[in-house]
């Protein structure tokens, strides 16, 4: 006799889903190196696709990441002075097209509040310094310490909506901002919007978030010195994409990654004969290199 319901063949096939899912976590793992290894052979296994596991993978890299590992650094700080004239600071505002602006006075390490671009639209095109004023428009501006741990800080964002927290260090000086795009970006990849710029697709090396990159494997590993500050040897090895199966002594898989010199390297995309692209994690900046930049 055959099924006339429409929804049974569907409704099988998610229960199988759901029966296979199930197995696959059925055996508990004991640390999260066998929780990567079950997610690696969902995906394997056609449970889940490689988006899917890739924003699990950085949902479990957030739980261990500190605000001082994904912050933007000090020095790349786009501020406002609060003695700035509307003339002053607004060509600042109209070309880093940026949402927030931390406002100091004297110098990043006194942060006096937060300016929200759009609260500049209430003013119209035409204010002047008699009509505004940067210290009754800002908002208050929320500290954070370099240890805090970055999901807990988002959960933070989230429930007293704030998107923008200012860093500092140990000793209360500014070391950097982290906003709450920065931690989104960390698990779902990079988060463009209309006013980014297309430029940049064909670099060998993309920022993906504020500790992640895409990097082409035949960029030139004197490329990536260059722009990583790093010192690969490049007499015998001329791109990363060699020096990377160098260091794994075989062609490594999609998914697979490996540590040299401090820098993670994980490959997103190979085929049988070569590597051709990889996701590059540098080394956490150290507490004399954040001071360095201020």
């Amino acid at each position: 006799m055959s099924d006339d319901n429409p929804h049974s063949a569907s409704g099988s096939s998610q229960k199988s889903w759901a029966a296979k899912l199930l197995q696959v976590f059925a055996g508990e793992p004991k640390s999260r190196e066998e929780l990567v290894d079950l997610i690696q052979d969902a995906e394997e296994r056609d449970l889940i696709d490689n988006d899917t596991k890739e924003m699990i993978e950085g949902v479990l890299d957030v739980a261990e990441l500190k605000v001082r590992d994904i912050m933007i650094p000090r020095s790349q700080m786009v501020t406002i002075d609060i003695h700035q004239s509307v003339e002053e600071f607004l060509p600042i505002v109209i070309e880093s097209q940026h949402s927030r602006y931390p406002v100091v006075t004297d110098n990043k390490d006194h942060v006096e509040g937060i300016l929200l671009a759009k609260d500049l639209l209430s003013f119209g095109f035409n204010f002047t310094d008699e009509t505004f004023s940067l210290s009754e428009v800002m908002r208050p501006a929320v500290i954070v310490p370099e240890s805090k741990r970055v999901d807990v800080l988002l959960k933070e964002f989230r429930s007293n909506r704030y998107h923008m927290a200012i860093v500092v260090d140990e000793y209360g000086g500014v070391s950097g901002l982290v906003t709450i795009e920065d931690i989104l970006e960390e698990i779902v990849g990079e988060i463009e919007d209309e006013t980014d710029h297309n430029d940049d697709e064909k670099a060998d090396i993309k920022r993906l978030s504020a500790s992640k990159y895409s990097v082409k494997a035949l960029t030139t590993i004197e490329d990536f010195n260059d722009h990583f500050n790093s010192d690969f040897a490049d007499d015998e090895i001329d791109t990363v994409g060699g020096l990377v199966a160098h260091g794994f002594g075989h062609l490594p898989q999609p998914g697979e990654e490996i540590n040299l010199g401090g820098f993670t390297f994980k490959v997103t995309s190979a085929d049988k004969r070569r590597i051709q692209q990889l996701q590059v994690t540098p080394p956490a900046p150290t507490a004399t290199s954040e001071e360095s930049q201020g």
